[in-house]
């Protein structure tokens, strides 16, 4: 036998190179590949890379690999030369037991394109089995009394090769008594009988002893022997007699455990021993005797475990019913199992991509999965879908493969992740289904920009800030993620009043929050115009914008500035002159102020503070104009001093005062006869007064020294705390008080008019100079003040910038004055929108002269100047030629001491008429006189 094996051996080489085939199935991209069992692992099977249209260095880079379900992997793949080899030895019976065909099938799947391909195998049988009988030795009853011809059956070889490599003959030694005969049976197999040749003789021979053999037709051949021993018997001559040659039953494969499938029914007619039959089974498998029970005694067939359609379809057994005469009959029973929908549909996931940019095409492959069903016919038919609603659908591959793809763009703003259930079901009754759900990342791109919420904005803030503070914080929102939604804020270059408008905001990159550089004058700065710009950090970058525009509040930090009459510089005083002839309500002069600030905190009120006549003048509220209250008297003074405070409505108010000095006279040379009259003790009465005054500016002098103390500490210390914030050059540039300042949209000059008399006579060579009133020293009457206020001179300290910023509500447009009742620098009822103001060339020498040219002219008895009484003459000298063109608005604000008219310009010329004031004044003088 082990020289058979070795020759076996020895042709094995040659007999791979025959069987050996690959071919290709028609049509279905099928692979088909023969090998013979047995081989070593790592056989050659067939060029995989080959056939796959490959080179061998392909398979590793393409992804290649063997995709099998459900068993031992048996072949394997050579990625150096592209082969297909064993991956172990095969054992075609442990594969498929006596099947005609050994088939093995798997799938080859390429990773880089998810393409698959299907590969079958065919193993070829080699004679490594020898036919094998059950038991080595068998005895064999029969009745001596047994006629010639009488068969008596054998047990019979099994042999798990196929083809002529299975059992093809049985052999029997020589025998006089007993030849050999078989048959075959439906199944193939084949069953060996022995045929009595000749009348037995228990007396002679009670044993025979035969040698059975099984052949089988390999090459070598191999073979098994048996002992038989025939035990010759008493008579008994009645044979058992099934009542059918074949019993055949069908069950469902999902009966319980214990169910009685069939009786099997047979007779003997002998009495007796002879009689009584037991059942059996005979030569049964493993298989069979683990999974159904015989009843001895009743022939019945149940079950002793559940069955399985997929494991085995049908079960054939051979059961056998003796006498006690040891004579036996045989019966088949062939047990057919039905298949029920017991077996789930499964789903095996193959290849899968996590994660799919929103960008890619319709059509993307996303997975790649096969489903599968372990049951048969109807039951084992699938249906596999997803939602509608889902941007994807399902696309058969191969042998039953599925590809899962895209159908449309993908948009990760409106969804980016999506779980995707996947409904398997087959066509059973009851119908099964299993799900599996894969989760699908999509991955953003940069394709939207970041989004404010408004396309344009509009802040405030109040003047006088402290520098660094916050204004606002914008917020731009941007649907993208990661990298792609970090937004960042900037501010567009731009020039505002020959500046970058970063030197006067600064905007936080990461937050948006804009913050102010410096401190805001509103008087310098009304409002400001931004572009804020928001970008992200994709690649490219995506960016948009929005239009800020940031307004300066007003705070009441200017107190009103006096332009008429104006400040001395020389020590001498300015006189206006007023008629011992004055009616009640005739205007003296006017006390013209601007305030810097806006609104309510440039909205002026004048009040009499101080008068060394009380009563004899009043003062405009609203229009600053000094008129008389009664008429004068003979007893009156010569020289007023009046005390005007001029106070805006801001909160707190500011104000500031100015002295006015009138001289009370019919004329000139009036005046300079008074003059001569004036005694130093004119002002005795007020000594008292004075010490008071004195008094008061020491402890004011005192307080003021301390408060300046204070508030440098308080300076020196926040510019420390802010020098840490400030970048250099990042503060507002520091602006110069300019010398214009707007009111309702005017720009008006500045210019400190200064008007000295210095009146000389010609007789008596005398100099008279009116001394230069004290601006610092002046009271505000609680009459004047209705709220009780502190004393607020020209020269103003704004408390409010060191002790913090009160906040006040946006200006009310709603507000409005006409022309006649406008506070502060406008508002005169009678004034003349064409009025004219001195020119600042105007100094005390040519007022001088002019002075002494109307007191000339007085003494001639005919003034050619055009005035009337109390005009000192200067009405024609106010022509076209002395006005200024940078004040159009407060000309109107402009009079000539001593008249009702305001001052016009060259139009009263132009049409050949005389002032309306001067004439009335003439009139007045000349009734005077006539008294």
């Amino acid at each position: 036998m082990a020289d058979t094996l070795r020759g076996w051996g020895c042709l094995e080489p040659l007999l791979i190179f025959l069987l050996l085939e690959t071919s290709w199935g028609a049509g279905g991209g099928q692979i088909h590949y023969s090998v013979l069992e047995e081989l070593d692992k790592g056989s050659f099977v067939g060029n995989i890379a080959k056939d796959l249209g490959l080179e061998p260095r392909e398979l590793a880079e393409r992804g290649v690999r063997i995709v099998s379900r459900g068993r031992t992997q048996l072949f394997a793949l050579n990625l150096r030369s592209g082969s297909l080899v064993t991956a172990s030895r095969i054992d075609r019976e442990e594969l498929c037991a006596q099947s005609a065909r050994c088939l093995v099938s798997f799938n080859i799947l390429l990773e880089n394109n998810m393409k698959i391909y299907g590969v079958e195998i065919e193993i070829i049988d080699i004679n490594d089995n020898f036919p094998r009988f059950r038991d080595e030795e068998v005895k064999v009853k029969v009745n001596e009394n047994a006629a010639t011809g009488t068969r008596l059956a054998l047990p019979f070889a099994r042999d798990a090769d196929v083809s002529r490599n299975s059992l093809q003959r049985y052999q029997l030694s020589p025998n006089t008594h007993f030849s050999l005969d078989q048959k075959s049976g439906t199944d193939g197999q084949k069953y060996p009988e022995l045929v009595l040749e000749q009348p037995l003789d228990r007396e002679k021979v009670a044993v025979h002893n035969l040698l059975l053999t099984a052949l089988d037709g390999g090459d070598p051949i191999l073979s098994s022997t048996m002992h038989i021993h025939v035990m010759v018997l008493d008579a008994n001559d009645n044979v058992p007699l099934f009542t059918q040659s074949e019993y055949r039953v069908s069950v469902p494969e999902n009966i319980p455990v214990g169910t009685q499938l069939l009786t099997l029914t047979a007779t003997d007619p002998d009495e007796g021993i002879n009689g009584e039959l037991t059942y059996s089974f005979r030569n049964e498998e493993d298989k069979i005797s683990e999974t159904f029970q015989l009843d001895s005694n009743l022939g019945e067939i149940s079950t002793l475990q559940s069955l399985d359609y997929e494991e085995s379809r049908f079960y054939l057994m051979e059961v056998v019913a003796q006498d006690g005469g040891a004579l036996l009959a045989s019966a088949k029973v062939l047990v057919t199992v039905q298949d029920v929908n017991d077996n789930v549909p499964e789903v095996t996931l193959t290849s899968l991509a996590s994660s799919v940019s929103e960008d890619c095409p319709p059509g993307t492959v996303i997975a790649l999965f096969s489903v599968h069903d372990g049951d048969s016919g109807e039951n084992g038919e699938i249906v596999c879908s997803i939602p509608r609603n889902l941007p994807f659908k399902l696309e058969k591959s191969v042998d039953n493969y599925y590809h899962l793809l895209t159908t449309k763009v993908l948009d990760r703003e409106e969804i980016s992740d999506y779980n995707i259930t996947i409904t398997v079901i087959d066509s059973g009754n009851p119908p099964l289904c299993t799900e599996s759900h894969i989760s699908l990342n999509v991955a953003d791109i940069n394709d939207n920009p970041p989004v404010f919420p408004h396309t344009s904005y509009s802040t405030y803030i109040l003047e006088n800030n402290p520098r660094g503070i916050s204004i606002l914080s914008v917020t731009a929102h941007d649907p993208d993620s990661g990298n792609n939604a970090k937004v960042t804020y900037s501010l567009a270059e731009d020039m505002f009043q020959g500046m970058p408008l970063s030197t006067y905001v600064f905007i936080n990159s990461n937050t948006g929050i804009l913050y102010a550089l410096g401190s805001f004058d509103y008087e310098q700065v009304k409002d400001l115009q931004l572009w804020v710009m928001a970008s992200d950090s994709g690649d490219p970058p995506l960016s948009s914008n929005m239009s800020l525009s940031l307004f300066v509040l007003d705070q009441n930090d200017n107190a009103p500035e006096i332009l008429y009459p104006s400040i001395p510089t020389d020590g001498s005083t300015g006189v206006e002159l007023a008629p011992r002839s004055a009616e009640p309500g005739y205007l003296v002069t006017k006390v013209v102020a601007v305030d810097r600030d806006s609104g309510q905190n440039a909205w002026l009120s004048y009040h009499l503070l101080k008068a060394s006549e009380p009563g004899l003048f009043t003062v405009g509220l609203h229009t600053g104009e000094v008129r008389t209250a009664r008429a004068l008297l003979d007893r009156d003074a010569l020289k007023q001093s009046l005390v005007v405070v001029v106070q805006d409505h801001g909160q707190p108010p500011l104000s500031a005062t100015v002295t006015l000095t009138v001289a009370v006279a019919d004329n000139i040379p009036d005046v300079l006869a008074d003059l001569d009259s004036l005694k130093p003790s004119s002002y005795a009465d007020d000594s008292s007064l004075t010490l008071y005054l004195v008094v008061a500016v020491a402890v004011v002098s005192c307080v003021f020294l301390a408060f300046v103390i204070v508030l440098l500490a308080l300076r020196l210390r926040r510019w420390h705390s802010l020098s840490q914030l400030q970048a250099p050059g990042s503060r507002l540039a520091g602006v110069p008080a300019s010398h214009f300042v707007g009111v309702d949209g005017v720009r008006a000059f500045l210019q400190t008019y200064s008007h000295e008399v210095s009146l000389t006579a010609n007789s008596g060579d005398s100099h008279v100079i009116f001394p230069q009133p004290n601006y610092a020293d002046t009271l505000i009457s609680q009459e004047s003040c209705g709220k009780s206020e502190p004393l607020l001179v020209s020269e103003k300290i704004n408390v409010n910038e060191e002790l913090g910023v009160i906040q006040q509500a946006p200006p009310n447009t709603d507000w409005r004055f006409s022309q006649a009742q406008r506070p502060g620098t406008s508002g005169s009822q009678n004034g003349d929108e064409t009025g004219t103001w001195p020119n600042n060339q105007f100094d005390t020498e040519m007022l001088q002269a002019m002075i002494l040219a109307s007191a000339s002219e007085a003494a001639d008895g005919g003034s050619t100047l055009g005035g009337g009484a109390g005009t000192m003459g200067l009405s024609a000298r106010y022509g076209p030629q002395f006005t200024l063109q940078h004040v159009p608005d407060y000309r109107q604000n402009v009079y000539i001491p001593g008249s009702n008219a305001t001052l016009t310009n060259a139009a009263g010329k132009r049409d050949g008429k005389a002032p309306a004031g001067g004439n009335g004044n003439k009139k007045k003088s000349g009734k005077k006189e006539k008294k």
